[in-house]
Formats: structure tokens, sequence, C-alpha cells
């Protein structure tokens, strides 16, 4: 890749034009940060990325210790 950027004061960087049209950054795209063992992970929030997580807690069901009771009527 070799892609850099400059922090500024306000701890913004920019986002190389290559890498915001690869992975449809626009204006207004929420990207999440993850600290990983190699450094600092940018990952896009876009419909790829969240369509790309659906299913991914299925079959886990509620655990033991944070089953709910039922909802209750109010009298």
């Amino acid at each position: 890749m070799g892609s850099e950027a400059t922090v500024t004061s306000k701890g913004q960087l920019v986002i190389p034009v290559e890498l915001r049209r690869r992975h449809h950054i626009k204006p207004g795209t929420r990207v999440q940060f993850q600290d990983v063992e190699a450094g600092i992970l940018i990952r896009p929030v876009t419909k790829e990325y969240i369509h790309s997580l659906c299913g991914i807690l299925a079959g886990r069901g509620i655990p033991d210790d944070e089953e709910r009771e039922p909802d209750q009527e109010i009298e």
C-alpha cells in the first residue's frame, strides 16, 4: 500500500483518495477504529460492512446469566 497521512493538531487525518474510492468512503461515512496487535485498524462502516455482519451471532442465544423475566403487565 504505502500511503501516508499526517495527523493534525486536532487529531484528524486524511484518508488517501485511492483508499476512499476503493472502500466506498464518502463524506459522512462513519469509520470504526480497532486496536490490534500490529497497530490501529480503520474500517469504514458502510452498507457492505454491515451486511457482512448479518447472522454473525445466529444460534448463540442469550447466556444463562443474561436471561430476563418475561415482560409483566403494568397494573
